[in-house]
């Protein structure tokens, strides 16, 4: 067995027909980490606070694009790794582990495409605080700043008391700072230029995507636009 190169992962599977890859896939999820690990990235706590149970690197989320480079899912790397093996999705991004059989190698997928387009029956989701700062990426859209939620509030950019509505199109993330400077008035009075023009939050995404945008691999952010 070859020895894995520095600062990558190692995980033997069979690479040939559908099902030698799907038993050779179950095979290294159940083997875990390779010997020569000390101490695994994703090593996580026992339920019952023993050992450390590491979590395989099969298991690790990768982000599917559609054919248009759309994000419509994310998957983990067993099934990321047999589209790639079928031909119906290609690899976008890496990350820095190597699967490796008897005669081929292969890169551990962050980010895979859809070769094939899937038409995803548009979804505007529900209009509330979450939403908002997740359509604005918890950036205020006046001056730019990214902010924890903590420290930033909704601000209607046609003021309520000049008819404004609570819409998609009227609601923005917004700081404490550039609240407090427009007050009741509209950016133009204020000399104040929103960052983007607010629009309905209609990302073909999954729950779990949504949860995870702003805290996965660094290589997926310019994939997650709305």
């Amino acid at each position: 067995m070859d020895t894995p190169g520095a600062g990558s992962s190692r995980v033997e599977v069979s690479i040939g027909k559908d099902r030698a890859v799907s038993e050779g896939v179950r095979s290294a999820d159940k083997a875990g980490h390779h010997p020569g690990q000390s101490k695994p990235a994703g090593t996580a706590p026992s339920p019952s606070g023993g050992t450390p149970r590491r979590s395989s690197p099969l298991q690790e989320p990768v982000l599917v694009l559609n054919a248009t480079f759309e994000p419509i899912n994310v998957t983990a790397v067993r099934r990321a790794l047999v589209l790639l093996l079928k031909g119906v999705a290609q690899a976008e991004e890496h990350n820095h582990a190597e699967i490796h059989s008897a005669n081929a190698s292969m890169r551990v997928p962050s980010v895979i495409r859809l070769l094939t387009y899937r038409r995803i029956p548009q979804q505007t989701r529900a209009l509330s605080r979450k939403n908002i700062l997740l359509r604005d990426r918890n950036t205020c859209q006046f001056c730019g700043r990214t902010l924890p939620a903590s420290e930033l509030t909704l601000d209607h950019v046609i003021p309520r008391s000049r008819g404004g509505l609570s819409t998609w199109e009227n609601l923005v993330t917004c700081c404490y700072r550039c609240n407090n400077q427009k007050g009741d008035r509209t950016p133009e009075e204020v000399g104040l230029r929103l960052v983007r023009r607010p629009r309905p939050f209609t990302l073909h995404t999954s729950r779990q995507l949504m949860r995870m945008m702003g805290h996965q691999d660094e290589k997926w952010r310019k994939y997650l636009f709305y």
